[in-house]
């Protein structure tokens, strides 16, 4: 069986799901059978460099059918094998690529709100050259490894999205809440950005499928109250009535519950309306003066002509008016200061 396998050189059925196959054995028999798929690139590859490669098909590894194998003859062997590294490199698109994390932490324009955004989908992979794909990453990546170049890749689609949404959102583009409605942007600049750092490696991400950009949960909860509150406030016409509002409804739901339980919650609410309300205190209208007796000097209530506490007349105490334009004359007057009339004896 496994001079079998030697003779024959194909990838694995279950390995066919891989971006790239690395054949485990370095020493390629000579007249060896190599059966590339028709989604398939065969590379030979020496000391990180690709010496020659291999399209769809069924292939002789002989130096008469690729010269340039002549190259990688073991001269140890007699020349019956060739020393490489033979890698598979798939040329179709690979859905369902998965990504995700934290994006950044980025401050709201509209609510000025510092919040933490997250990010969570899949992505198509694909090879754009693979010569150049195994040139780069050679010793940079296992690749070997099924899942060391998908996650690589989704770690250069998160710092392009980072980058591609915190721009967007400081700029004004884009709203913190309600980015579900500019995903086609989002995945045009990220795809843009993404893309041209793959390009030296010999790789592109074609489209994105489903993601979304969400906000960590307390976050989300925080912006959404703040916004009710606004509308709120805008609704009722300003803060105070809006709070005046809410603490009575809290006091109301409190009392709803019934029992001592609502007493405090009602205190409080209580207290804060009163807090809340200006404190405007309507002044008692002040009473006019009553006449003073001039012999015991007791204060007696308007319009009262004998002193309610000797006896006395007080109709000296009380104010003179003019007989002819009715000012009240000051005391002692012999003349009216409005008109000149004499003033009348008492």
């Amino acid at each position: 069986m496994a001079w079998f396998e030697r003779e024959f050189i194909a990838v694995p059925d279950e390995r066919k799901h891989q971006l790239i196959y690395k054949w485990p054995d370095q020493n390629l028999r000579r007249f060896s059978r190599a059966q590339v798929d028709a989604d398939q690139l065969a590379l030979f590859v020496k000391s990180g460099r690709v010496m020659a490669s291999m399209g769809p098909g069924r292939h002789r590894i002989d130096a008469e059918e690729l010269p340039v194998l002549g190259a990688l003859v073991d001269g140890l062997t007699g020349g019956n094998f060739y020393r490489a590294e033979l890698y598979f490199v798939s040329t179709r698109e690979f859905p369902g690529v998965k990504f995700g994390g934290r994006l950044a932490d980025i401050t709201d324009p509209v609510s000025e709100q510092v919040v933490t955004l997250r990010v969570f989908g899949e992505f198509a992979l694909a090879v754009r050259d693979p010569e150049q794909l195994i040139s780069t990453l050679t010793g940079t990546t296992d690749l070997a490894d099924p899942g060391a170049l998908q996650s690589w890749a989704a770690e250069m689609l998160m710092k392009s999205m980072k980058v591609a949404v915190t721009q967007g959102i400081s700029k004004g583009d884009w709203q913190v809440l309600g980015l579900s409605g500019f995903l086609q942007p989002i995945e045009a600049a990220v795809l843009h950005q993404t893309n041209i750092t793959l390009y030296e490696y010999g790789l592109r991400i074609p489209r994105m499928g489903n993601f979304d950009i969400t906000l960590a949960p307390e976050d989300a909860d925080r912006l959404k109250r703040l916004a009710k509150d606004v509308t709120y406030i805008r609704l009722a016409g300003g803060f105070q009535p809006y709070a005046a509002g809410e603490l009575a409804l809290g006091a109301g739901q409190g009392l709803a519950h019934g029992g001592g339980a609502a007493a405090p919650g009602f205190l409080g609410a209580a207290l804060g309306l009163n807090a809340i309300q200006p404190q405007v205190q309507t002044a008692a209208p002040a009473q006019a003066a009553g006449p003073v007796c001039g012999g015991c000097r007791t204060t007696n209530p308007p319009g009262a002509k004998f002193c309610m506490h000797c006896g006395n007349s007080l109709l000296a105490a009380l104010p003179r008016h003019c007989t002819d334009c009715g000012a009240e004359l000051t005391a002692g007057a012999r003349f009216c200061g409005n008109c000149g009339t004499p003033a009348a004896g008492r």
